[in-house]
């Protein structure tokens, strides 16, 4: 299998999220690659997929309520968040494993450095695709539905960095489309309330992958690829504070439109600190700082669905 050898900054520098230090180092030799694959020495993202579909469930709860069936579709988004979050790293190595070569936090992966086949992720990537359509199967049709039309979304998404400065927003509307899938799964029928909510977590996304992609700006340069961090030069940083503030207007007004609790406020003001936290502190220089505040959204993301959830279970 013929490789583009790896730039000297890939071969000579890594960055942070580029070091192994998971379980993933110590499995089986055969499993590693395909685990590195899908990225589950790196469950950030699998929080990140996994917790939109959740602030969904949590905003149609403020008009259904949140019964017990709740915590049937929770587990089930859990499933499928591994299974397509994993799915959608595996087709987007293989989309990208010419460029990963070229850059230091990407060189590692298994495409890139030759540990894997391009036969075999392509194998890999239809099994999870499958487990994914399994949990479809559970899924009220309304919802499976406007899971299904995620598909392509995901698609495009290793392109986007190659034709506009801005992928991050397409990653945005990618990764949140969960709150979609929740919110139907649970029955809401107040659409401007979700796609509120909709858009308030792509801010959010476009926000924090805006920091993620301050430790690949000088790879980045030298290749070509396209990213909000080096459209927005200098202003890094009060770009990230527009975008937060602008997701928490959204998210506000999503709760607002819903009759979402009391309980809410307190929770929502926890969140907004933690993203002013964030904003205050990023340095794009700093890609160890950049990573810790990137993987911290976990967080502010568990506030905000904590926040919906407890707005359901005490509605106005």
């Amino acid at each position: 299998m013929s490789k583009t050898p790896p730039s000297p900054a890939a071969r000579d520098r890594r960055v942070a999220d580029s070091i192994p230090r998971s379980f993933v180092d110590r499995a089986p030799e055969g499993l590693r690659p395909y685990l590195r694959l899908a990225r589950y020495d790196r469950p950030i993202g699998f929080w990140l997929l996994l917790l939109p579909c959740w602030m969904g469930m949590g905003l149609a709860g403020a008009q259904t309520g949140l019964g017990w069936n709740s915590l049937w579709f929770a587990a089930l988004f859990a499933v499928g968040a591994v299974a397509m979050r994993g799915a959608g790293c595996t087709w987007n190595d293989i989309a990208d494993r010419d460029l990963d070569a070229k850059v230091a936090r990407t060189a590692d992966r298994p495409l890139a450095a030759g540990t894997i086949s391009l036969k075999q992720a392509l194998a890999f990537l239809i099994a999870q695709c499958l487990v994914g359509a399994l949990v479809l199967v559970f899924l009220p049709l309304q919802a499976a539905l406007i899971a299904l039309g995620a598909l392509a979304l995901v698609a495009a998404y290793p392109f986007m960095k190659r034709i506009t400065w801005w992928p991050q927003v397409w990653l945005g509307l990618t990764f949140n489309w969960g709150v979609l899938v929740g919110f139907a799964a649970l029955g809401g029928t107040d659409w401007i309330a979700a796609l509120l909510l909709y858009a308030a977590c792509a801010f959010w996304t476009l926000g924090y992958d805006t920091i993620y992609a301050c430790q690949d700006m000088e790879d980045d340069a030298l290749v070509g690829v396209k990213s909000s961090a080096r459209a927005l030069g200098g202003l890094i940083q009060p770009g990230v504070i527009l975008f937060y503030v602008i997701a928490l207007i959204l998210a506000a007004l999503a709760a607002l439109q819903t009759g979402t609790g009391l309980l809410f406020a307190p929770v929502f003001a926890g969140f907004a600190v933690h993203l002013v936290w964030q904003a205050t502190r990023l340095d794009p220089a700093d890609g160890a700082r950049c990573l810790a505040l990137f993987k911290s959204n976990r967080e502010a993301g568990l506030i905000l669905t904590a926040a919906l959830v407890l707005g359901a279970l005490a509605p106005i």
